[in-house]
């Protein structure tokens, strides 16, 4: 990524053409207090995420990227966007628009969109609430998720959401760590999860919180549940919209 300029992105007006930055809506407002931590926690970790959590998180965000890529042509909707790590390895065809919380992670996720050249790819980026989407229903071949369910105050209602805004025939696709179910690592995350408002997610996150949200929609497919490295700490799960 070229960072010659120097210069961080700032926040503009909405353009059809090029990055743009939506305000928080009223409508939005109650959930964002009870995100507040969220918010605090990643606007502390937006200067050095990158640089913390690239590496062990690159091959989940390849192999979500090539599920993505599988639909050619589409409409992107990438949840949790962040600082943007994953959006050079989405395909040239594709058409993004990237949400997230926290104005300070999407300010250096446009810096990267206009470092790699990404503008023609990348149709927005804006704040928004994972379970209170402002766009119209039907709107997206893929939702991506990388890294956001453990994030989520209410997965359930955000996943509810993304299926709302997800095309028929279009798929979910999920990175996350799934907690362990027993052992010294499920005491360990046990341990974490108590101080999970400052560290702005749940280490804890059970896989029974997925599970029970298909079983309730029988009319989703979960299409694929694969561990990846390193150390199977991450779970691929793919979910399609008949």
């Amino acid at each position: 990524m070229d960072e010659s300029d120097g210069q961080e992105p700032s926040c503009g007006n909405a353009s059809r053409h090029g990055m743009f930055f939506l305000a928080p809506s009223e409508r939005e407002a109650a959930s964002q207090l009870d995100n507040r931590h969220v918010a605090s926690a990643y606007a502390r970790w937006a200067p050095v995420y990158d640089l913390a959590f690239a590496a062990v998180m690159r091959t989940g965000r390849r192999c979500l990227a090539a599920a993505a890529n599988r639909h050619k042509g589409g409409r992107i909707l990438d949840v949790g966007v962040g600082t943007g790590l994953e959006l050079p390895m989405l395909d040239p065809s594709l058409k993004i628009v990237g949400v997230d919380l926290s104005m300070p992670m999407l300010q250096r996720a446009a810096y990267r969109v206009r470092a790699a050249g990404l503008s023609g790819r990348v149709e927005g980026l804006t704040v928004m609430d994972a379970c209170r989407l402002g766009f119209v229903d039907a709107q997206f071949d893929a939702i991506v998720a990388p890294f956001v369910l453990t994030v989520l105050p209410e997965p359930e209602a955000s996943l509810d959401e993304w299926r709302r805004v997800l095309k028929p025939g279009g798929e979910i696709i999920l990175v996350n760590h799934i907690g362990a179910e027993r052992g010294v690592l499920a005491a360990l995350e046990g341990w974490l999860g108590k101080r999970s408002a400052a560290l702005g997610w749940r280490p804890e996150f059970p896989w029974t919180i997925l599970s029970d949200w298909l079983a309730a929609r029988p009319e989703l497919i979960l299409t694929e549940r694969r561990r990846l490295p390193p150390f199977g700490l991450f779970t691929l799960t793919r979910i399609k919209k008949p």
